[in-house]
């Protein structure tokens, strides 16, 4: 099964007047990308942080204390790249929508959604009875699967720009 956008409506994003604006601007798109990096540094970081904590690093700070601290910094970063992933995207969009790497990195960003929000929804409410013992195994699970999936995320945005 192919994912695809109809061509119309990906001309349509590339030529309506933001994208344009975007593309002929001197300075507009290089700072949007800047954006987006740092917005990805942020997610990224924050997860890579965190999930490691789970695999066992820095066991003398609990769960639930790196999490209040480092977490919402991740979702200060989403704040971030999603609209200029949306605007960057845009300035592309016909040649992205055909480029299975950009469906690749879509979908690895699917999953890591739904590996969040399943970790938070079923393993995390238990996180205050681990400060003292053993991360279960589904913690340890959705840790490296996170790692996977932000390093596969990432690669195929690099590879995206070549």
């Amino acid at each position: 099964m192919r994912l695809s956008i109809p061509a119309e409506w990906l001309q349509g994003i590339e030529n309506s007047t933001l994208a344009v604006a975007v593309r002929q601007s001197l300075w507009l798109y290089p700072v949007l990308e800047i954006v987006h990096i740092v917005g990805i540094v942020l997610v990224v970081g924050g997860a890579f942080l965190f999930d490691f904590r789970l695999l066992g690093f820095s066991k003398k700070i609990p769960v639930a204390d790196l999490a209040t601290h480092v977490l919402p910094w991740s979702r200060r970063g989403m704040i971030l790249v999603i609209p200029s992933g949306l605007l960057l995207f845009s300035t592309n969009a016909e040649a992205l929508g055909k480029d299975p790497t950009f469906w690749l990195k879509m979908a690895l960003l699917a999953v890591a959604g739904i590996n969040v929000a399943v970790f938070h929804r079923i393993t995390f409410r238990s996180t205050t009875a681990w400060k003292t013992g053993r991360i279960p195994v589904g913690a340890k699970a959705a840790a490296v699967c996170s790692i996977l999936l932000w390093l596969g995320t990432i690669a195929c945005g690099r590879l995206l720009a070549y």
